[in-house]
């Protein structure tokens, strides 16, 4: 009906003033898709997925390449080692609960880097069914959901410093969405940590994709390797070096608007991810599945938390 996507298109509008921000867009996103319901199910798919990487990009042009290099060596140990323990955790943990080999692997792969984007490239790869896949999302998308309000209050009830909280959120906190959305409440010098050791984690897609379609194709005698590969994460740098290498000449403002633009990209998409949720997804995770993944979540949090308290 016409009043619903009337009300969808003004709270939209909304989260997009000054009085919206990343927690508010993703919390009336929830309201809409638990009252009346998302009227523009089309936006579930690409047009999500492309506002994310364009904004991505275009928080590009706001970092200097030096920093950017620096914030991902320095944070490239807990990037590896936590990829690999959480993998390896999930694999336990999903046998131990008895889940679907797919779906506990998508689980494990989506906490480990970067949810749903994660998600979505191996899923093809290792050839999950539309309902694995469904489940999969489902249990990321809620502790992501939670984790964005819950990380900054976390953060500064334990005075975390920029630095620390940048790297934290970018390793236990599931989809790069949030990720920007909660480091940019906590610290602006937060947010350009967070962005890049989460992009830096994002590069492990394709690898860690195709690495689940060998072992998937060695149990089941076939090849399924079908991995998309994270090309925004190249423009992101190539945006950083053009910020970085570019004529002095050349206004800030104008860097200072593409920045803006991309803050104003990731709050609606947060709003359109919110919106995307259904009492239907929800239904079909289960409490196996969803109970691996609140395990996964906590486990990675907390390693991650002690490890940024003690070494950064």
């Amino acid at each position: 009906m016409m009043w619903r996507k009337a009300v969808f298109i003004i709270l939209a509008i909304f989260v997009l003033t000054p009085y919206g921000s990343p927690p508010v867009a993703l919390a009336l996103g929830l309201a809409i898709a638990f009252t009346i319901g998302n009227p523009f199910p089309e936006i579930e798919g690409k047009v999500t997925k492309y506002f994310l990487q364009a904004s991505v990009v275009l928080l590009g042009f706001g970092m200097n390449l030096g920093a950017v290099y620096k914030a991902g060596r320095d944070g490239i140990l807990f990037t590896i080692a936590t990829i690999f323990g959480t993998l390896v955790l999930g694999f336990a943990v999903g046998k131990l609960l008895g889940v679907a080999s797919r779906t506990s692997t998508l689980i494990s792969t989506g906490t480990a880097i970067c949810g749903g984007s994660a998600i979505a490239a191996t899923a093809p790869a290792i050839g999950a069914e539309k309902d694995e896949i469904t489940v999969s999302l489902g249990t990321v998308f809620v502790l992501n959901s939670i984790a964005l309000f819950l990380f900054p209050v976390v953060g500064h009830a334990l005075e975390l410093t920029p630095t620390q909280f940048g790297i934290w959120s970018a390793i236990a906190i599931h989809d790069t969405s949030s990720v920007v959305g909660a480091s940019a409440a906590y610290d602006p010098q937060s947010l350009v940590i967070a962005t890049t050791v989460k992009l830096a984690r994002a590069l492990w897609i394709a690898p860690i994709a195709l690495l689940f379609a060998f072992i998937y194709r060695s149990k089941n005698g076939e090849s399924r390797a079908k991995v998309a590969i994270p090309w925004f994460i190249v423009l992101f740098i190539a945006a950083t070096a053009i910020r970085t290498y570019a004529p002095v000449w050349i206004l800030p403002s104008l860097w200072d608007s593409f920045v803006n633009l991309a803050k104003a990209g990731l709050t609606i998409t947060l709003f359109f991810i919110g919106a995307s949720l259904s009492r239907a997804t929800l239904a079909k995770v289960g409490y196996r599945a969803f109970l691996q993944g609140v395990i996964l979540w906590i486990v990675i949090s907390v390693v991650g938390l002690l490890a940024v308290w003690n070494l950064v």
